[in-house]
């Protein structure tokens, strides 16, 4: 890629900035939950039409690939945006807050498809200076397991793709930094469900039933053992119980209590071990007590581990495009993404693109009701994603 043709890229880049911001509003107005984009694939699928030079397809109701086939032969490099919204009350409001109410885009899927939109335009305008292939995948469906990056995989849209990227607007990271993680990124997502049964009775009278809260309660705190005593410390390993339902009156003692919670972890291995480790503390608990109990354990997402040489690429096209300075290598997070099943399928790095800003009140978690980007974020994400376009397949 040529010093000119970059100059090129920046502007062009910037001509659609505004554009790419309104169709970040758009989307942010008309959310859609997992499974349900149907009318986000629609504008997505419209949207992509109107560029010309790109052979759409659909493979399944909610998602859409296009596919930008270069003037020369050489390889193809897959790029993913995530098109799902929350099922979240909105606060905020802003002239383009959701119209759906119950549902927000309080994660920066919005911004997401807009960024590949941006993008996708630009290089269908380019394409008779590209090596290869440019595919775009619109995926459906990350918030919510099975996921829809598994599906799309199945279908077989990663077929003949050397390489794979993706980014995640990142409002903990500060705008104008880009955040680089070499190796594990993100943790498997694995969910248990587990129902401890005693036997009910009055409050009062407590020896003649079996408390399936006090029951539950010590299986809380002791299933905590499994990460502190069970596990090597080197091994990143989440064990949360996020739900705890039981009882129905302050004078009845419930005949069951029902627990629900998070696993994270990297290791494949100590993820195949830890069903077996907490069904022990379980068991061993509720025996003790006289009580019984059902056990439930899903596998989620597979971790995401950034390939070496794919991440290298994507560090020097950032540094090509905003200079070293802009780069932060990042830890690993036990949050989950489905991003994951692509890179069963080729080589392949997500990055996070900072979107937080707190001069600008943008301070607020993912997933909260209140979750805003600095939209200036989307222009960094286009340019990335352009240039990477040029680096992965044209040097």
């Amino acid at each position: 890629m040529t010093t000119e043709l970059s100059g090129d890229l920046k502007q062009l880049v910037a001509d659609i900035a505004p554009e790419v911001i309104r169709w970040r509003r758009h989307l942010h107005a008309n959310p859609e939950l997992s499974f349900e984009e149907e009318k986000t694939a629609g504008f997505v699928f419209e949207t992509l039409k109107s560029f010309g030079n790109i052979e759409l397809t659909r493979p399944t109701k909610t998602s859409v690939v296009g596919k930008i086939k270069g003037d020369f032969p050489g390889k193809t490099l897959a790029i993913r945006a995530d098109m799902d919204a929350l099922p979240i009350k909105e606060e905020n409001t802003f002239e383009f807050a959701s119209k759906n109410p119950g549902v927000m885009h309080a994660c920066g899927h919005d911004g997401h498809t807009s960024m590949l939109l941006g993008a996708a335009k630009i290089l269908s305008q380019l394409k008779a200076h590209l090596r290869g292939e440019i595919r775009l995948i619109f995926q459906h469906a990350e918030e919510l397991f099975p996921g829809g990056a598994e599906e799309l995989v199945n279908a077989g849209v990663m077929d003949g793709v050397d390489w794979v990227i993706g980014a995640h607007l990142w409002s903990p990271l500060e705008y104008g930094k880009i955040g680089i993680v070499y190796g594990p990124m993100m943790a498997a997502p694995d969910t248990f469900h587990i129902v401890v049964k005693g036997k009910g009775g009055h409050a009062a009278i407590p020896h003649a039933a079996i408390d399936s809260i006090a029951v539950a309660s010590q299986v809380v705190t002791n299933l905590q053992h499994v990460v502190s005593r069970n596990t090597n410390p080197l091994d990143s390993l989440v064990l949360s119980v996020a739900k705890f339902i039981g009882g129905t009156a302050h004078n009845v003692i419930p005949g069951s209590v029902e627990l629900t919670g998070t696993i994270r972890s990297f290791n494949p291995e100590l993820r195949d071990q830890v069903p077996e480790l907490m069904e022990r503390v379980i068991k061993g608990v509720t025996s003790a007590h006289g009580a019984d109990y059902e056990f439930n354990y899903e596998k989620g997402y597979r971790p995401v581990i950034n390939h070496a040489e794919v991440t290298k690429i994507v560090e020097k096209t950032v540094k090509n495009v905003y200079g070293s300075d802009s780069i932060k290598h990042m830890a690993p997070s036990m949050i989950g993404e489905d991003f994951s099943a692509y890179q069963q399928a080729a080589p392949g790095m997500f990055f996070y693109i900072g979107a937080g800003n707190e001069d600008k009140g943008m301070i607020y978690p993912h997933h909260h009701a209140r979750f805003t980007i600095d939209e200036e974020a989307l222009e960094k994400g286009v340019n990335i994603f352009v240039h990477a376009a040029f680096h992965f397949l044209n040097e």
